[in-house]
């Protein structure tokens, strides 16, 4: 596989398995976008597993980006914030990647990018992910589009879990296999995502069929974990519900795509990442998780040479109530909101209790959104650096941005990492005159990281070092959270609540908490209408 161009064009062409790609020189930076590294995942190929694309003759152009995997847009509320271009097409599987040097001989750190929103929104297209800024910084990037939604995390009884997962590990081995002919080592290759593409790296370092495949990681905002199955099969029926079909990847083929995608929509705005609710997910499969990710991490069984980078902002919470003004909401329903926490985290009054002294001036929404917080992310993230220190390092993002209310919220992280804070994209949660120096800061620490693993701070031990990004000169702090993951070691879980049947008068405490979940998950949904 050799670089080359022509007198006629004079982009670059690689010379890929399937054929060649022409891309575009741009601000001497070499872009090829919408490379397939899969068939397009519809007809018989819909809700299976990815197949390798037809091979092409002659030069295919890589000027554009690829049509993105079918989705429904983001609510208004959330689309004040959040971009998520639409490409049309079928041909959705497709990859970008950014080189100073598309040569064999280069030999760089590649960075491939999984982005996030909820496995059910997102692409590569987000001018937030523009991959040049490694590129110029010597490092190569991908950043690939995969399955969304049902289309790849429905669970039926007829079609194989987790295509879009699956999704993902061919075009993992597609840059394994083709990345040198880019300029790329595929030696040092490091996988890094953001909240559900989090996720979803977590998942892939622990799988099977990724062991050899990746060097170094990097989870944002979002840790390795497996959806209870139940859960996920319940998003699927109530929406076969709606459809008035049964529950069978069969069934769901025959619907008409925007109908799909609509009904979707519906059905996911009675879930909310801090209340809960049915939602899809990666499930155990017996196959590419064959087990639960993070315990297979904790225990050594899986990646045990990886590098990990990890971390999260300081009020993750604030993205997911802010918009549409839940979190004011939230604080007006006080208790029953502290009771839907507590459902939501499987515990009893003393976390809340010690939240609220550990924070006196704090409001419902806040003890309630860094509890969850803490429960989903921010905990699971301290297991797996206390099973790998030496070898993990842990971040904070704590820089609040200049639009109201929103903190340092989730997601914000983002135009920083990738030094794109100049795109209007990323002042829609930013803010105008995000700090530069911060955005330096940041995205040196991650070209660092996937050259050699050691972002620039010391490594994860007993002192419990966290490197904080707040806008003033980056400094570690020693423990900064323990004190809060303190109270979920020293107080017993309870199990989630359930509603008793009429019949059962003995679990009022169970019943109180269920119908707070139920009544924050219907508040919920009515503002996202």
């Amino acid at each position: 596989m050799t670089a080359e161009t022509t007198a006629e064009q004079t982009g670059p062409v690689v010379r890929t398995p399937h054929g060649a790609v022409r891309g575009r020189y741009e601000r001497g930076i070499a872009a090829f976008r919408g490379i397939p590294y899969a068939a397009p995942p519809f007809g018989p190929r819909r809700f299976r597993p990815p197949e390798p694309p037809e091979p092409w003759d002659g030069v295919r152009d890589a000027g554009a980006f690829g049509p993105t995997a079918p989705k429904p847009p983001y609510s208004e509320a959330f689309a004040q914030y959040l971009s998520d271009p639409v490409v049309p097409g079928d041909d959705c599987l497709n990859l970008n990647v950014w080189t100073p040097d598309p040569s064999p001989d280069a030999r760089l750190p590649v960075l491939v990018w999984l982005h996030g929103g909820a496995l059910t929104r997102g692409s590569s297209a987000v001018p937030v992910y523009d991959g040049s800024t490694f590129a110029r910084d010597g490092v190569v990037c991908v950043s690939v589009n995969y399955r969304l939604g049902v289309e790849g995390y429905g669970l039926f009884p007829d079609a194989p879990p987790n295509p879009g997962l699956r999704d993902q590990l061919a075009a993992l081995q597609w840059v394994h296999e083709s990345i040198r002919a880019f300029g790329g080592d595929p030696g040092s290759i490091t996988l890094c995502g953001q909240s559900a593409g989090a996720i979803s790296a977590g998942a892939l370092i622990a799988a099977p069929q990724a062991q050899g495949l990746i060097r170094r990681a990097v989870l944002q905002s979002g840790p390795p974990e497996a959806s209870e199955r139940a859960k996920v099969r319940r998003m699927v029926r109530r929406m076969a519900t709606r459809l008035k079909i049964p529950a069978t990847a069969e069934a769901f083929a025959a619907v008409d795509r925007d109908v799909l995608l609509r009904t979707q929509a519906e059905v996911g705005r009675l879930s909310s990442p801090v209340l809960g609710g049915p939602a899809f997910g990666i499930v155990i499969d017996g196959d590419l998780v064959p087990r639960d990710p993070l315990q297979a991490l904790i225990d050594g069984e899986a990646a045990p040479d990886i590098d990990l980078l990890m971390g999260w902002t300081r009020d993750e919470y604030r993205l997911w109530l802010v918009p549409g003004g839940l979190l004011e909401h939230v604080d007006r329903l006080g208790p029953v909101a502290l009771a839907g926490a507590m459902a939501r985290c499987h515990t009893g009054h003393e976390v809340p209790r010690g939240y609220r002294a550990l924070h006196p001036d704090a409001g419902a929404a806040e003890i309630v959104g860094q509890m969850v917080t803490d429960h989903l992310l921010r905990i699971p993230l301290h297991r797996l650096a206390d099973a790998r220190p030496g070898s993990s390092h842990l971040y904070e993002f704590a820089w609040p941005s200049r639009l109201p209310d929103l903190g340092a919220c989730h997601a914000l992280e983002l135009g920083f990492v990738f030094d794109t804070g100049d795109v209007p994209e990323s002042a829609k949660l930013a803010g105008e005159g995000a700090p530069r120096e911060l955005a330096t800061a940041m995205h040196t620490a991650w070209v660092r990281f996937a050259a050699t693993g050691d972002p620039g701070w010391e490594p994860w031990d007993a002192t419990h070092p966290v490197q904080i990004f707040d806008g003033a000169e980056p400094h570690v702090a020693y423990g900064p959270r323990d004190a809060e993951f303190a109270l979920w070691t020293t107080t017993p879980t309870v199990p989630e609540p359930t509603p008793p049947p009429p019949s059962d008068l003995r679990a009022p405490r169970a019943e109180l908490a269920a119908s707070a979940v139920r009544r924050l998950r219907r508040s919920v949904a009515a503002r996202r209408r």
